[in-house]
């Protein structure tokens, strides 16, 4: 069977940058970073990794290109793991990051399986909508708020220098 991706630039800006690629399912996920480097213009040569996604686009295990764990801390390898060991109908989104010191970032999700079509060479890019901009879009980290903490309420008067008893706890 044929896995249909769409492969989606992470980006803030009004324009959509993304791919739609054609992937054996047997094949491994380090083809299918091959073929979504090679859409978007990347020579390869950076770290990657996918990352198993829910469908609110969490991250979770991650599949990396080369094993930089620790004993015990295994994780899977790009050329070692099968596309449909990990991709399936009901588990159908991965997030992607190339290049961790620019983060690109990809959302990349399974669009279709259909059957192979004699003739077509796989991996095959299929569709290219929009241009890659020269740097990878800015990311924003941010924490949940949480409305119930605050760091300066910690019942101490600072005006009230006799009560904070500096002398009873000096070491």
């Amino acid at each position: 069977m044929i896995y249909r991706f769409r492969v989606i630039l992470d980006n803030d800006t009004e324009d959509d940058v993304f791919r739609d690629l054609e992937i054996r399912e047997t094949d491994t996920m380090e083809d299918l970073h091959n073929i979504i480097t090679q859409s978007f213009g990347f020579d390869g040569m950076e770290m990657a990794s996918f990352y198993i996604s829910d469908d609110q686009w969490n991250q979770g295990e991650e599949i990396a290109m080369f094993d930089m764990s620790e004993a015990g801390n295994e994780v899977k390898m790009m050329s070692t793991t099968i596309i449909k060991d990990i991709v399936h109908e009901a588990s159908p989104k991965l997030i992607y990051v190339y290049d961790f010191l620019s983060m690109w970032t990809f959302y990349v999700e399974l669009a279709e399986i259909v059957d192979e079509t004699q003739g077509t060479d796989y991996p095959n890019l299929m569709f290219v909508h929009g241009q890659i901009p020269d740097q990878a879009p800015d990311k924003s980290f941010e924490a949940e708020e949480n409305d119930d903490f605050n760091e300066f309420d910690d019942d101490l008067d600072i005006d009230d220098y006799e009560s904070l008893d500096f002398d009873e706890n000096w070491n």
